[in-house]
């Protein structure tokens, strides 16, 4: 029985069958308002298609709870027999056109898939989003859930008085409340959307080469104060700037509305011309500049998926990471490089970010060739990992420095004119770059795209007895796979920038960059003769390739001292990252990390790298550092907190990181006094406004402290009576330390399927504290327990979110791994949930690891 999955055999003999040519979808949604849970809408669907043969039989996809008619080229077909798993059959059809009408009550969802339905706290009213990828157009309606099956689609929606309905097409004026839009262009089922309720606007327009395209931004009523709508206009016109320039084609679509909505499980969607987005990013309280900038980067992606990834779509999901790559490289590429961009420095943001997730994913035991073998939905919906996004940009930017810049877009440009509105492979992106690169991209594409694991690049020095650099040479390893991990090692072409470094007047200047290809075991760095050896080389300088960098003995002891004087922030991300790295591999100890981040850190200019090494400094105490010890490291490191809060200049990013660090850090009774004094206003630290978002971080520590009780939750929520607040209310609930309250987050989450998908979050978010390792010892067991069949009896979305986020990541111990691998070899878990529980478990076996090198560094 497939369930709601499909296999990419059967997708293959689908497309070889049928071409569709267009859909035809009326939904009622007037009762939205009304409809509670469980609500459902009718949904009509009438979709012609051909068909290459007489007789033949295929199957349309929808899940549904009811499906009242089906109706074949004039022929009725009885419901109960041709509806079954998620599938309508489709016996009997005819050569060339075919005609398919299909009703249904189709239901509205809590969980962000499908069509979501989320009730504002504020105004009591429902607003209403699709969310379709990978396949979730079959909840809404009757579709070939595939992406190389492309058709118009003509949406009709009735819905209530007074709201606002936005789909791919312009938004025509409604009568009697229903809305007739005008045909899409041939686009694949998974970035059709419809987002329905009172929502606020903004309008704009982007102009260029004589054209005007419409610009839309739409949030809810309860947000609109806080909708800074002329920032995110300015960088939707950059972008639009910057690719039609390098994309060298114009925007496909009518209109360009982008929609903040309600309780998003991703970060975006790049729907035809309706981009929906988290509306985390309308921010109601001061963030960083770090939270502009990934909005910003989010906002490019979006954009920039409008020709890669709608204009121009993958055949099949095994092209998911070169869809999402290629957004991620553009994006960040955009930052960098368009004329006016608040974030010339995007490249250190992604070495800081991107490239660590990237590197955390690939030494996971699931890690796979970056163009993955995805031989069915199940397998897709767990790819949507840091290899598909991070690694595969990463290796972009590395094809970028190999074929050139102004050859890659040369070639980008060819494709988007050849396939425009067509599915393509990866191949056809390739032969467009070998033609305007003159590179055979064959080799470089099999060793890169085909195969998994990360490479080590290790300078080998010498140097003569007078201090002159007589040779310099890289040295490639090839590690051996994670244990469990499918492939061999690989050594691979790299193409890289080899930095020189000198102490000037206590800052590391950059004397000389030697770019060259780096391929073997060993390579041969072309470097002036007689020139004194640099205090510190840097291989992989300017972050072109995606390999782990070490440092020689006298560079990594210059940069231990200095890493914080760098005049460049991206040379100081990349030692950060490789400092990290170490410590997760074992070969630095947490305690030697701790010292090094509090000697640097003070001297970090960049704002997202200063809170990535908060993150980081606090993960590695709490799961790597010797527990004999850990305690000793978390006071140091929240007193160090607190010291750079108040030395942090008032009203500055650099304070309210550090603001924040301190509070979800602190520990002592003196620290947890000064939290509540926060709060109450009985204490206040110089231009440190502490605001709605900021109070909240101050009520879960205190609640996870035992310092807030339920009193303390509910006036909070009273003060900020919004689905965020609720939010964080649910998640200070389930961060109290006591048995009651982890016995109640519990139920809710694994016992009860009541939650939406946003409020779980928050719960499991709460539930997880990293001080309270003994209160949920227990809850291992039930986790084993538990977890395979709320795998089976959950959407995929809720179903991994209590998977990874309820695993007894906190357990770091041999008993825990034991149970891990009696629950794999006895509950015969699906492919995808078996992947997450053992890439949970390789979490506590690099914590072991880390631990030890920790305890022998006593």
């Amino acid at each position: 029985m497939p369930g709601t999955n499909l296999t990419r055999d059967e997708a293959q003999q689908r497309a070889r069958l049928l071409s569709v040519d267009a859909y035809e979808i009326d939904l009622d949604l007037s009762g939205a308002q009304e409809a509670g849970e469980g609500g459902t809408y009718r949904s009509v669907t009438t979709v012609r298609f051909d068909a290459a043969e007489a007789g033949a039989e295929s199957f349309i996809d929808l899940v549904a709870p009811t499906v009242h008619e089906v109706v074949l080229n004039g022929e009725s077909l009885d419901p109960g027999t041709v509806f079954e798993d998620s599938r309508i059959a489709l016996p009997g059809l005819r050569e060339g056109r075919n005609e398919l009408k299909v009703v249904a009550d189709c239901a509205y969802t809590n969980t962000g898939e499908g069509l979501h339905r989320f009730v504002d706290p504020v105004d009591q009213q429902a607003y209403l989003y699709t969310q379709f990828e990978v396949p979730d157009a079959r909840r809404v309606f009757a579709s070939f859930e595939q992406p190389d099956l492309k058709a118009t689609f003509t949406f009709t929606v009735k819905a209530p008085e007074g709201w606002t309905v936005i789909s791919n097409s312009p938004a025509p004026e409604p009568r009697d409340n229903v809305w007739r839009f005008a045909p899409t262009p041939r686009i694949s089922t998974y970035i059709t959307a419809l987002i329905a309720g009172p929502y606020h606007s903004v309008h704009s327009t982007w102009e260029g080469d004589g054209r005007s395209v419409p610009l839309g931004i739409y949030c809810r009523p309860s947000l609109a104060e806080h909708l800074d709508a002329d920032a995110i206009f300015e960088v939707t016109r950059q972008g639009f700037d910057w690719f039609e320039e390098k994309f060298d084609y114009a925007y496909p679509f009518a209109k360009y509305d982008q929609l903040f909505v309600p309780e998003f499980n991703a970060g975006a969607m790049e729907n035809a011309g309706a981009v929906t987005i988290r509306d985390q990013y309308v921010f109601r309280s001061k963030v960083t500049d770090a939270a502009y900038e990934a909005r910003a980067e989010t906002i490019l992606h979006e954009l920039a998926h409008m020709w890669f990834g709608d204009l121009v779509t993958m055949e099949w999901w095994n092209d998911l990471w070169l869809n999402e790559s290629f957004a991620t490289y553009t994006s960040i590429a955009c930052q960098a490089h368009a004329p006016g961009s608040r974030w010339p420095h995007a490249w250190t943001t992604f070495a800081n970010s991107m490239k660590t997730w990237a590197y955390r994913q690939d030494q996971l035991p699931s890690t796979h060739p970056i163009m993955a073998e995805i031989r069915d939905l199940d397998d897709v919906l767990v790819n949507f990992d840091g290899i598909t996004y991070a690694k595969g940009a990463s290796v972009l930017k590395q094809l970028v420095a190999y074929v050139g810049q102004d050859e890659f877009f040369q070639g980008v440009q060819a494709y988007f004119k050849a396939h425009a509105f067509k599915n393509t492979r990866l191949s056809d992106l390739l032969g467009a770059l070998e033609k305007t690169s003159g590179r055979d991209l064959k080799t470089w594409s099999k060793a890169w795209l085909e195969t998994a694991g990360i490479n080590i690049l290790r300078p080998e020095p010498t140097v003569a007895e007078d201090g002159t650099l007589t040779s310099l040479a890289v040295r490639q390893e090839a590690p051996a796979l994670p244990a469990g991990a499918k492939g061999e090692p690989v050594l691979r072409p790299h193409r890289i920038a080899v930095g020189c470094y000198d102490l000037k007047d206590g800052k590391l200047v950059r004397t000389h960059r030697i770019e060259l290809d780096v391929d073997g075991e060993r390579t041969e760095v072309p470097f002036p003769a007689n020139t004194r050896r640099p205090d510190v080389i840097l291989l992989n300088d300017d972050d072109l390739s995606y390999a782990k960098v070490r440092l020689d003995e006298d560079s990594l002891r210059v940069v231990t001292e200095h890493l914080g004087d760098f005049t460049e922030s991206l040379p100081r991300a990349l030692s950060w990252a490789s400092a990290w790295d170490m410590t997760r591999d074992g070969e630095l100890p947490t305690r030697a990390y701790l010292e090094l981040v509090l000697s640097g850190i003070t001297k970090e200019s960049d704002i997202g790298v200063v809170q990535s090494l908060h993150r980081q400094v606090k993960l590695a105490l709490d799961l790597y550092a010797a527990p004999a010890w850990r305690e000793t490291g978390l006071a140091r490191w929240t007193e160090a907190t607190l010291e750079q809060l108040r030395a942090a200049a008032p009203g500055s990013d650099h304070q309210l990181a550090w603001a924040r660090a301190f509070a979800a850090a602190a520990r002592t009774d003196a620290q947890l006094d000064l939290l509540q004094g926060l709060l109450d206003g009985t204490q206040e630290i110089p231009g440190l406004a502490v605001d709605t978002e900021l109070r909240w971080s101050l009520v879960q520590r205190l609640a996870a402290t035992g310092r807030a009780d339920e009193k303390v939750i509910d006036a909070e929520l009273e003060r900020d009576r919004t689905s965020a607040g609720e939010r964080h209310a649910a998640a200070a609930r389930a961060s109290r330390p006591t048995a009651e309250a982890k016995a109640d987050a519990w139920a809710s989450v694994v016992e009860s399927d009541k939650l939406p998908n946003a409020v779980q979050e928050a719960v499991i978010g709460g539930f997880i504290q990293t001080d309270q390792r003994e209160l949920l010892a227990p809850y291992a067991e039930k986790y084993f327990a538990a977890v395979k069949s709320v795998w089976d009896s959950r959407s995929h979305e809720m179903a991994q979110q209590i998977a990874v986020g309820m695993y007894p990541s906190l357990q770091v111990s041999q008993e825990t791994l034991d149970a891990t691998d009696a629950w794999l070899e006895s509950a015969a878990p699906s492919a995808a949930l078996r992947r997450l529980v053992t890439e949970s478990r390789s979490g506590i076996e690099r914590a072991l690891k880390a631990r030890r090198a920790d305890e022998a560094a006593a």
